[in-house]
């Protein structure tokens, strides 16, 4: 599944349309909800059915398409299904019992309610809410795939206008030849990440440089009169500040994951409980800022895509250990040099990163516990003692086995909105 995103062009009316499209399946959504908590053993296909009982007794929910109304209960059962893992897992803290929404942005239509031009640059749609014929903008060309490979057509506002997203079918996975190479990836707040050969990727702080400005424009925010017109063109340009930072921040984790699946075979990392990290209200900022679980998910999307194999470790001890000996020298955050009594010096992020390293290819079962260790030499390089040829032959053959979801290895990229 791939998702192809444009621009809306279209006048003031059609806008206000859409708007009214997106309250309408807010409400769908918030009525699925409060029926499922009013009522005991609803399923998903019971607030299907309960989305025709809407349309007959609401006439603006009428006007929206069936399957943009179906849409909106799925979107709904999504939240309760996920509350319901989570219960089943007995994670610790809250289970994310659904919430009502308040400020929904997206409106979705399955396969009726809308229709594209001959030449697939302008989309119409075709319920009562009267949206109308939007011209596309944007650079993909929707000529290479058919109608039915459509299966979701997605409305999206953003500050910066509305957006219109097409959920396409089709095999992503791509072959391309092996490079031989793997690498552990030690991410950071000094630096955006440290491979297993010392090779160092600056943190672009995109929140840090845009941060006098943000809070220029939110004293502006706070300065207009809650309410006015003054008031909501100064939070506008505020969330447009914000969302370029985001984007900003997307298109930098995008590149560089891609780059990292291309170059390399196996790509390990650490598998980090960011949720909880950013718990430290001194380093949450800074947390948030560097995106890491963006990053992983990118790198699992281009791993699936490419065909490489894309794992997450356990990062207990990674920084503590000896890359060289394994022995355990325990050492603070403001020591930044790992310095063994066999010998070994490096530097703390490249120490973790080849234990990282280590580690995956322990899961992955090409080294054992014994087999499997590394050395530094005089000049500071580290060698791993590993048949690359080996792993090579067992990679391609083993990412097709289902044991590698059990390590985390690869799963398909969400949809964001």
């Amino acid at each position: 599944m791939i998702v192809y995103e444009f621009k809306l062009k279209g006048k003031v009316d059609q806008y206000k349309a859409v708007d009214d499209a997106i309250r309408t399946s807010q409400f769908i959504r918030n009525k699925c909800l409060r029926y499922w908590m009013d009522n005991i053993g609803v399923n998903k296909y019971d607030l299907n059915k309960y989305t025709a009982r809407l349309a007959k007794e609401f006439s603006f929910a009428n006007e929206l398409n069936s399957t943009a109304r179906q849409a909106s209960a799925e979107r709904c059962w999504s939240g309760i299904a996920r509350f319901f893992d989570n219960c089943k897992k007995k994670l610790k803290g809250k289970k994310g019992f659904p919430n009502f929404k308040k400020n929904q942005r997206s409106v979705e239509y399955k396969k009726s309610g809308w229709k594209l031009s001959e030449n697939r640059k302008t989309i119409a749609f075709t319920d009562k809410k009267g949206m109308g014929t939007f011209k596309l903008i944007g650079t993909h060309d929707l000529h290479f795939y058919q109608i039915d490979q459509i299966q979701r057509v997605r409305l999206v506002k953003r500050a910066d206008g509305y957006y219109c997203q097409f959920c396409i079918s089709v095999d992503v996975k791509q072959t391309v030849e092996p490079t031989g190479k793997t690498i552990g990836l030690d991410v950071g707040l000094n630096h955006f990440y440290v491979d297993s050969e010392g090779n160092k990727v600056e943190n672009p702080r995109y929140l840090r440089k845009s941060q006098k400005k943000l809070k220029r424009l939110q004293r502006r925010v706070s300065k207009k009169v809650k309410g006015s017109k003054n008031r909501r063109k100064a939070v506008n340009r505020l969330c447009r500040q914000h969302l370029k930072v985001s984007r900003q921040r997307k298109d930098f984790a995008v590149k560089l994951a891609r780059c990292v699946v291309m170059s390399n075979d196996i790509v390990a990392f650490e598998d980090l409980k960011v949720k909880n990290m950013v718990k430290n209200r001194h380093l949450a900022s800074s947390i948030n800022d560097a995106a890491w679980s963006l990053f992983r998910e990118w790198i699992e999307y281009f791993a699936l895509k490419f065909g490489k194999v894309a794992i997450a470790v356990p990062p207990h001890y990674t920084s503590q250990n000896c890359s060289g000996c394994g022995a355990t020298v325990k050492k603070s955050l403001s020591v930044r040099t790992h310095v063994c009594k066999c010998g070994c010096v490096l530097d703390r992020d490249k120490n973790a990163a080849v234990n990282i390293l280590v580690k995956a290819l322990q899961l992955l079962g090409y080294i054992s516990n014994t087999v499997g260790h590394t050395e530094i030499n005089a000049s500071g390089e580290t060698t791993l003692y590993l048949n690359l040829e080996t792993v090579l032959k067992q990679g391609h053959s083993l990412k097709e086995e289902s044991h590698l979801n059990s390590v985390g290895v690869i799963h398909e990229l969400p949809l964001r909105r």
